[in-house]
């Protein structure tokens, strides 16, 4: 395993670099870049197909910055040089616990104090050098892909708190035994609470936005496949326990072609230190499990692979919108509902049925696909165009 993206360069090229960068954080930091590519990509077509108009805002030009702009600019550059100068002077404690950092109170105040000042100033002198004698208001056309960044922002801030709160609910014991590291440790995320909090969250700017809902869905659709693929790619190289329950099981011969891991795994320097201590190694990541596993996370990156491929072919082929979003629901719901049998999850006893808090949510999420597909094809709310095949 590689519970940092460096010990994989190292692994590959034979280099010895250390750097602060886990692996399941950069898998996650890319599966973002790559969706919000792709939803640009889709927002771009759809304005062109005519399906979401531009937008004309309204600015006011040539008025000086106020105090709640000349704060919270400096504030931000006072997090940033209190963190990386803190970082660049205790370099070594950085690297042995990034997240763990970023949330302290460690840092450097000087450099912090040197930015914020000098963050202002800036602002402050820019403002002064545009200020006119009289304010003018000036009219911006806007399209809809020049808003994917802090469409990005949002689902990624909104998301993480969603994922979190969902694990905090499946984990209260733990919640009242130490709530400050439950609540500020970056472990612990359920991908359902993020899924279902980011929507909402995309889905309301979206229509502040004049971005029909559906039409939002259906672009963001794919890209949630495509990422959440990726995710589990970190996952897997990181051992960050999302794995399955323990595989004894002769590998079958029809699977002989394959390598021995992708059947069973120990998940060796896994990155939670879960299991029993590999004799003679050195440093913080030295345990591997005692019976091998399902590497569940690779699965689901090969499934959601070939399920994004599929909504991205048949994209083009759907003019009502909120069909593909259904699709993606139902595909999404039944990919989860089957790797949970062979996942290690807490178990709910439901009419003497035990079933996870993800298989819940998956079923929920067949069902709305299924009325999704039924309500869109009858109500077709939404008279749209083809959309071109760009």
């Amino acid at each position: 395993m590689y519970p940092r993206f460096s010990d994989l360069l190292n692994d590959f090229f034979g280099t010895n670099f250390n750097l602060p960068i886990q692996t399941y954080g950069f898998f996650v930091a890319l599966a973002f870049i790559v969706a919000g590519f792709l939803v640009y990509h889709e927002l771009k077509r759809k304005e062109k197909a005519g399906l979401i108009p531009a937008q004309t805002k309204e600015t006011v030009k040539g008025r000086p910055p106020g105090f709640a702009e000349l704060f919270f600019t400096g504030l931000f550059f006072f997090i940033l040089g209190f963190k990386i100068f803190g970082v660049l002077f205790d370099y070594q404690v950085f690297t042995n616990n990034p997240q763990n950092y970023i949330l302290s109170l460690h840092g450097n105040l000087l450099a912090g104090i040197f930015f914020f000042l000098l963050a202002v100033i800036i602002v402050y002198l820019k403002g002064q050098k545009e200020k006119l004698t009289e304010p003018i208001k000036v009219e911006t056309v806007v399209y809809a892909r020049h808003l994917t960044p802090v469409l990005v922002l949002i689902a990624a801030f909104t998301g993480i708190l969603g994922a979190k709160f969902f694990d905090i609910i499946e984990h209260l014991d733990e919640l009242f035994r130490d709530p400050l590291h439950v609540i500020f440790s970056f472990s612990g995320l359920t991908f359902y609470g993020g899924l279902i909090v980011a929507a909402l969250s995309v889905g309301i700017y979206g229509e502040r936005n004049k971005i029909k809902w559906p039409i939002m869905a259906d672009t963001v659709a794919p890209a949630l496949m495509l990422a959440y693929a990726i995710g589990r790619i970190g996952c897997q190289l990181s051992g960050d326990g999302c794995w399955g329950v323990p595989n004894l099981m002769p590998k079958p011969e029809w699977l002989a072609i394959l390598p021995d891991w992708m059947w069973a795994f120990n998940f060796p320097h896994n990155v939670i230190n879960h299991g029993i201590e590999i004799p003679d190694c050195v440093g913080n990541f030295c345990f591997a499990l005692e019976k091998p596993v399902f590497p569940t996370s690779f699965y689901e990156t090969a499934i959601c692979t070939a399920f994004f491929i599929f909504l991205w072919f048949i994209r083009n082929k759907l003019s009502t919108p909120g069909l593909l979003f259904s699709i993606y629901l139902i595909l999404n719901g039944l990919e989860r509902f089957t790797i949970e049998q062979f996942r290690v999850n807490i178990r709910y006893n439901i009419l003497n049925i035990q079933i996870s808090q993800a298989q819940i949510i998956a079923a929920i999420l067949i069902l709305a696909g299924l009325s999704g597909l039924v309500f869109f094809n009858r109500h077709k709310i939404l008279k749209t165009k083809h959309v071109s095949k760009n």
